[in-house]
């Protein structure tokens, strides 16, 4: 039996389109550490130009949003400020194994909204003359634990108690010393670094021998709605494209 050309013509074209069509773009849903949260609002924009695919960015405290994770909600991607909870989270099936990698490694910074405040040897800490100083609540932030034990290393941190004032996430910590409502803070220096350069206050860029190295690991996520599209992001994330603009941000690489 002979099959008309016009079939035959249909048959090729059909199979050219299946094979020309764009690939379906994805949304990936982003757990986030709330230090890297700027820093992903300028990835975002990048990544969807150059894979098609979106970013659904939801920052906080790394601790709050393991718990979160834990209780279901649908993240497809962890990105955490330490490497602890993404190899809990691995050994605990919450995570795809072998996915883990650090993405980044963090500095902490004393950091005043005055200009001359602080000095280029953080002095100002010994000196005492301010009434509170800003940290990381340490049960939920990594960048906590680091400023807890910068002053367990300065043997401070007893001594320190009645003038701490501890914000639930980097952000609100950072808050707490832009509006002056605390004098000092020990942050994330990706919350007062831009493009390279710290632009306003004084600050103290703490040496890293100060407190254990603050590894942040990203991990993909064993719920993951479209695991394709959370692949190409944390390929993305390793590439020289996203590192230039993490380094505009303060962080520094393995």
């Amino acid at each position: 039996m002979q099959i008309p050309l016009r079939n035959h013509i249909a048959a090729v074209l059909m199979l050219c389109g299946l094979m020309t069509s764009p690939v379906q773009a994805g949304e990936v849903s982003v757990a986030v550490a709330s230090n890297f949260a700027a820093t992903m609002e300028r990835l975002a924009p990048l990544f969807q130009k150059e894979s098609g695919h979106t970013l659904k960015l939801t920052p906080g405290a790394s601790g709050k949003l393991y718990s979160q994770i834990k209780k279901g909600a649908a993240f497809d991607v962890f990105l955490s400020a330490d490497e602890e909870l993404p190899k809990r989270m691995m050994q605990e099936g919450t995570a795809v194994a072998g996915s883990r990698f650090i993405y980044a490694t963090g500095r902490l910074v004393l950091w005043s909204a005055q200009d001359g405040f602080v000095d280029d040897k953080g002095l100002v800490l010994n000196r005492g003359n301010f009434n509170l100083l800003a940290i990381p609540n340490p049960v939920n932030s990594p960048y906590g634990v680091a400023a807890k034990e910068t002053l367990a290393k300065l043997t401070m941190w007893n001594a320190m108690q009645r003038k701490l004032d501890k914000g639930d996430d980097v952000i609100e910590t950072y808050r707490f010393a832009a509006s002056e409502r605390t004098e000092l803070a020990l942050v994330p220096l990706s919350q007062v670094m831009r493009d390279g350069k710290v632009s306003s206050g004084s600050w103290w860029l703490v040496p890293p021998e100060m407190h254990n190295p603050i590894r942040q690991s990203a991990v993909l996520l064993s719920g993951a709605k479209d695991p394709a599209a959370a692949k190409a992001f944390l390929v993305f994330l390793k590439s020289e494209k996203a590192q230039k603009v993490m380094r505009g941000f303060g962080y520094e690489f393995p």
